[in-house]
C-alpha cells in the first residue's frame, strides 16, 4: 500500500456546549491576546458575545476584527495582520462560516510569514508556521475547521486564491451544534449539500485513502439522512449536530484525499458572479456527479448503499445511478436553487464559459475527478448548472 499522510487538527472538542470551552482551550495553547476573526452578522446574533465572554473569563484579552463579508478577500487579510500586529496579539480565534475561518487562516499564517497571502498560491508554498489558531464554525458546511486549505479571492483579477499548507490546519477545532440554530433554510441547505459534495468527492477522487474513506463515507451518511430533517426544523437539534458532525468529518475527508471537478468548477462562478462558494457547489453537485460517474461505477454504487438506497439485484452502473439519483431528490428536496435562481446572467455566463472552464482546469481539481472532463464538456456542465440540471 503507497504511503500517505493524514492530518486533522490536534484536538477537536464536539458536542452540545463545546464552545464554553473555547477559552480553555486557548489558555492550553500559551495565549494570552487573542485576535477574533469574524463578521457583522455574528456579532448581530450575539454568536462573537458567547465567546469573548468565555475568553473574559480566562483571562485572554481580544481585539475583534469583523470585516469579513461572504467571501474573504486580500485586502480583508492585509487590514486582519495589521491589526493582529497593531494591538500585539499572539493567537486568532475564528467564530462564523467559511468566510470567516478561511480569512481566520490566512492572518494566522501571514502573522509569521513575509508579504501577500497571494504569494503562496498553490500547494505547499507556506515556509513557516502561523500563531496558534482556533476554530469555532457555526454553519454545517464548510469542514474549514479541519482542512489545510484556505480559499482567497483577488478582487483585481476576479480570482478565487487555493492556498494548501499543514501549517494552515488550525490547532483546535472548537465544534458546537447549537451554534447552526439560527441558521436560516437556504444557508442549511447550501452548506449542507456543500458539506456532502466535500465528501462524496473525497471518496471518488483519484488520491482517495483508506482512512479519507472512512470519513468520507460516514460524513456522505450522517449529511444524507438527516440534512432534510435539519432543513425542515431549525430547531431540530439531533438533525442538526449529526449534520455538522458530517460536515466535520468531510472536511477531514477532502483535506487528505482532495476534492474534485464540483470544486474546480465553483471556484470561477463564486469569483466571476460574487456566489457563495456552498450555494455554487450546490448547484453544480448533482450535475457532476451524473457526469462523472461512469469513471468509477463502484464508487458510487458504494455511495448508493450509504445513503440508503435498495440496491438489491442491480449491477454496479445501475448501483451507481441509484446513487446519484438519490442525491438528486435530495437537493431537490431542500431546494437548491440553480445557477440561474441565483442571479448567474446567462449572457454573461457564456461569454465568460471559455475562461471559467480554463479556471476550473488551471486549479488542479478536475485531474482529481474519476471522469476527466475536457474543457468543451465542463462548459456544457455549467449551463445544465445553469438550468437546474435540466
Amino acid at each position: 500500500m503507497e504511503k500517505r499522510v493524514f492530518q486533522m487538527p490536534s484536538r477537536v472538542l464536539f458536542g452540545l456546549g463545546a464552545v464554553e470551552n473555547a477559552g480553555e482551550e486557548l489558555k492550553g495553547l500559551q495565549a494570552k491576546k487573542a485576535l477574533l476573526v469574524t463578521d457583522k452578522i455574528m456579532v448581530k446574533v450575539g454568536m462573537v458575545d458567547k465567546v469573548t465572554g468565555n475568553l473574559d473569563n480566562h483571562g485572554i484579552e481580544h481585539t475583534i476584527y469583523d470585516r469579513v463579508s461572504s467571501e474573504p478577500t486580500l485586502d480583508f487579510i492585509e487590514e486582519g495582520v495589521k491589526l493582529f500586529k497593531d494591538n500585539q496579539c499572539d493567537s486568532v480565534i475564528a467564530v462564523g462560516g467559511g468566510s470567516p475561518i478561511d480569512a481566520a487562516k490566512a492572518i494566522a499564517v501571514m502573522a509569521k510569514n513575509s508579504g501577500s497571502i497571494a504569494d503562496y498560491k498553490g500547494l505547499g508554498k507556506l515556509p513557516l508556521p502561523g500563531v496558534p489558531l482556533i476554530c469555532v464554525p457555526t454553519t454545517a458546511g464548510t469542514g474549514s475547521e479541519a482542512t489545510q486549505f484556505t480559499i482567497i479571492t483577488d478582487p483585481v483579477k476576479d480570482e478565487k486564491m487555493l492556498i494548501g499548507s499543514p501549517h494552515l490546519m488550525p490547532d483546535i477545532a472548537v465544534v458546537d451544534p447549537e451554534l447552526t440554530l439560527t441558521m436560516p433554510r437556504g444557508l442549511t441547505a447550501a452548506t449542507g449539500i456543500d458539506s456532502l459534495t466535500h465528501a462524496i468527492e473525497a471518496y471518488v477522487s483519484v488520491k482517495a485513502q483508506p482512512m479519507s474513506d472512512m470519513y468520507a463515507l460516514s460524513a456522505v451518511e450522517l449529511i444524507a439522512g438527516n440534512l432534510r430533517q435539519a432543513w425542515a426544523n431549525s430547531n431540530n437539534l439531533e438533525a442538526r449536530a449529526k449534520t455538522m458532525l458530517g460536515a466535520l468529518y468531510g472536511g477531514i475527508a477532502f483535506s487528505n484525499s482532495s476534492v474534485a471537478l464540483v470544486h474546480g468548477m465553483s471556484r470561477p462562478i463564486g469569483a466571476n458572479f460574487h456566489v457563495a462558494h456552498g450555494d455554487s457547489n450546490a448547484a453544480l453537485l448533482d450535475v457532476v456527479m451524473e457526469f462523472s460517474l461512469i469513471g468509477n461505477p463502484s464508487r458510487y454504487a458504494r455511495l448508493a448503499e450509504v445513503v440508503g438506497e435498495t440496491v438489491e439485484g442491480l449491477n454496479t452502473l445501475e448501483k451507481a445511478e441509484a446513487g446519484v439519483a438519490a442525491v438528486k431528490r435530495l437537493v431537490r428536496d431542500v431546494k437548491v436553487p440553480s445557477l440561474k435562481e441565483l442571479g448567474v446572467e446567462k449572457d454573461k455566463l457564456k461569454e465568460l464559459l471559455p475562461k471559467m472552464a480554463d479556471e476550473a482546469i488551471a486549479s488542479g481539481s478536475p485531474g482529481n475527478n474519476p471522469r476527466q472532463a475536457t474543457r468543451d464538456e465542463i462548459m456544457d456542465l455549467y449551463m445544465a448548472a445553469y438550468k437546474g440540471g435540466k
